[in-house]
């Protein structure tokens, strides 16, 4: 019998519009990158992607390309071993991670597939389904959308709910007031500065907000200043956590973020950490520190992995990637009571990509 091979990689590169201009502490957008992955096996083919610049798509076919093409659908560790190490002189750090997630997700997809299981059976379940938060917010917000924005969603019953800070340091209060007012008093609220702050004045911006009783405290200075991390978890008022972790492209940083006693809450995107193969490791990394686990945007591509991952607490349901599940993939899985819960009677993640859709927004 012959050993199935991967025989070819399918590419393209998108560039969505967001349904308004958008900002948070440090970046204004008006779209948002998305690539896309086909990964064949005979008559099987996976499906996977990330969200970033058309530049990702050049690394895929440059460099991971060639170490996909003829290797086996059933040895994932080993391909995203071997994809990280022909990084090493382009360099694997943030677009080589990214590229080295999307097909690695088109790769268990497909293994998923072969075996004719969901990617939960792959991994085996810990939760059959992942909570959700509510996720947008943006500075660039009317007080009036912003309020609309958050109470929907703690009225279709997703809570907590996010918004952003650090544009308008001045304002931020006054907005963080705001918001709580509309969400009422029972919904939790959480703050993200995007690394906006200097550690003194996110200090300052904690006891703030106590006022309106935020939760939770995302990356007030930049997530690469580990030590002011760890000094404003130790100082933040009582109920508040420090969160960080989005941008982190490799097992060592999350390591060294955990070591440093950053976080009350470790963040980790698929999309950004080396895929599925590299959340998973994280996951390892926070449950041995007895850390939380949040998975950062990308709702649909969390569900699964969402669910094996033991120290996972909640899946960001952030705007900009729901309006892109929706409108260019079939099959995704419905937010129901502030829950997303796998379909375990669809093979791998269960989504199709709408090709005739996106083409209009092809680069």
């Amino acid at each position: 019998m012959n050993k199935p091979a991967i025989d070819r990689l399918e590419l393209a590169s998108y560039r969505v519009p967001t349904d308004r201009p958008e900002s948070d502490g440090t970046l204004k957008w008006d779209h948002t990158g998305l690539i896309v992955v086909k990964i064949g096996c005979g008559r099987a083919r996976g499906l996977g992607w990330t969200f970033g610049s058309r530049a990702i798509a050049t690394v895929i076919d440059d460099l991971l390309r060639p170490v996909v093409i003829g290797g086996d659908p059933f040895a994932t560790e080993r391909l995203w071993q071997e994809m990280n190490r022909h990084l090493r002189n382009a360099g694997s750090r943030s677009l080589g991670a990214m590229a080295v997630a999307a097909v690695d997700v088109a790769l268990w997809d497909l293994r998923a597939r072969l075996a004719g299981l969901p990617l939960l059976g792959l991994w085996g379940a810990a939760r059959d389904a992942v909570t959700l938060y509510g996720s947008g917010g943006f500075t660039s917000y009317t007080e009036s959308r912003l309020a609309r924005q958050l109470a929907g969603w703690v009225e279709d019953g997703i809570s907590p709910v996010k918004m952003k800070v650090g544009r308008e340091p001045s304002r931020d209060p006054h907005r963080v007031a705001a918001a709580r007012k509309a969400i009422g008093a029972a919904a939790a609220l959480m703050v993200d500065a995007n690394g906006a702050y200097e550690i003194k004045e996110a200090a300052a911006m904690a006891e703030r907000f106590r006022a309106s009783n935020v939760v939770w405290f995302e990356e007030p200075v930049s997530s690469e200043n580990w030590e002011g991390l760890a000094l404003l978890r130790r100082r933040a008022p009582s109920g508040m956590e420090i969160a960080a972790g989005e941008y982190g492209d490799s097992p060592l940083y999350f390591l060294r973020l955990l070591q440093a006693g950053a976080v009350d809450c470790l963040q980790a995107d698929v999309t950004r950490c080396g895929g599925f193969t590299g959340f998973l490791k994280v996951a390892a990394l926070a449950e041995s520190f007895q850390i939380p686990l949040s998975a950062h945007c990308a709702p649909q591509l969390h569900a699964h992995v969402g669910c094996a991952a033991a120290p996972l607490r909640h899946v960001e349901y952030f705007h900009d990637h729901v309006r892109i599940e929706r409108l260019l993939f079939d099959g995704c899985l419905p937010a129901a009571k502030g829950m997303l819960r796998p379909d375990r009677t669809r093979p791998g993640h269960g989504l199709a990509f709408k090709d005739a859709d996106a083409a209009r927004y092809e680069v």
